[in-house]
């Protein structure tokens, strides 16, 4: 699909050592508009959307905030880290505002996995559908992110 100038522009803000060291797209090639549309089918095929993602992300956060960088247990089987970082960046496409510098670190005892995700990326979901690029050593694989945090649709409980 063709890329509109405005994803042409964010696409330049992505790359490495503009806004992070890494930047947001890793060793993918691909415009931008084709890693969103690629990540959103993801989604959508499991009849979820980035909004439920992102609240699922934020709700995680919220519970292993008062953890203090130590994991804390959230039912039923999950353990949850939040560890804040100094310093905060700015929203590659553009958005005003900007956003902390917080890891959250997300395991799921029962399948023996971890993810670990950022305030960013939470705005990044929700906001964008944008998880980066393939190769980013940030990138959120959007199928690992909802099976890791165990997230449904309303019609696949």
């Amino acid at each position: 699909m063709k890329q509109s100038p405005y994803l042409n522009k964010v696409q330049e803000s992505m790359k490495p050592g503009v806004i992070t060291l890494h930047g947001f797209l890793g060793s993918d090639s691909r415009n931008l508009i084709d890693i969103l549309i690629e990540d959103d089918a993801a989604v959508k095929r499991k009849n979820l959307t980035h909004d439920l993602i992102a609240a699922r992300m934020i709700e995680f956060r919220d519970s292993g905030a008062a953890g203090l960088g130590e994991f804390r247990r959230v039912p039923p089987h999950f353990e949850v880290k939040v560890d804040s970082v100094r310093g905060k960046l700015p929203c590659p496409f553009g958005e005003p505002g900007i956003h902390q510098k917080t890891n959250i670190t997300v395991r799921n005892t029962v399948l023996d996995r971890e993810i670990t995700y950022t305030d960013m990326h939470i705005h990044l979901v929700q906001m964008h559908g944008f998880y980066e690029g393939t190769g980013s050593p940030y990138r959120l694989n959007p199928g690992i992110l909802m099976e890791v945090l165990e997230i449904e649709s309303a019609e696949n409980p």
